[in-house]
């Protein structure tokens, strides 16, 4: 059994795509997935899976969610290793890091979108968009940012799922608990 970690995009913000966690533990449990631990209400998930192709995992939980809750839901599963090469790779000084956000991309964007985004910028705020994540930093807080998820997601043509430091902090201790 491999451990996995899944993100997904959009639930449960605003009130819009709610489904409890407890509800989904036992959905995706029932579709096979073993070990299935939530963190938070915003769509994390660690679980164990014989599955060793990520596409197909990404699909289940997609197909699952779909058919019991009745909406879309993106779905993006990293490994731990994958998610901590992430997290490691992160270019900003440690204190900037700790504030930082990241926002991990479904799909590679095209290199010009990136060179045209490239050029913009805000003060208080920087970011660095790599194939895998968008690390981002602000000063003033992410609440009152000029970029944002959405933002990102518009000008690179490419899904993304945002998570905190301290998220991915949490996501990447409970893989190691499984």
């Amino acid at each position: 059994m491999q451990t996995y970690i899944a993100l997904l995009r959009g639930i449960n913000v605003s009130g819009h795509k709610k489904i409890p966690m407890a509800d989904l533990r036992t959905l995706l449990s029932e579709s096979g997935l073993k070990n299935v631990q939530t963190y938070i209400q915003s769509g994390n998930l660690i679980f164990e899976s014989s599955e060793e192709n990520i596409q197909n995992l990404e699909l289940n939980i997609h197909e699952a969610i779909k058919s019991n809750f009745g909406f879309e839901v993106p779905v993006l599963v990293k490994t731990p290793g994958e998610l901590k090469k992430i997290f490691d790779d992160c270019p900003f000084s440690e204190e900037k890091k700790q504030h930082s956000y990241f926002s991990l991309l479904y799909s590679i964007p095209e290199e010009i979108a990136v060179q045209e985004i490239s050029k913009m910028s805000h003060p208080n705020e920087e970011f660095i968009i790599t194939d895998r994540c968008i690390y981002f930093y602000s000063s003033i807080g992410y609440g009152r940012t000029k970029y944002n998820n959405n933002y990102f997601e518009r000008k690179l043509k490419t899904t993304a799922t945002a998570r905190n430091y301290k998220t991915m902090l949490k996501l990447l201790s409970l893989s190691t608990e499984i």
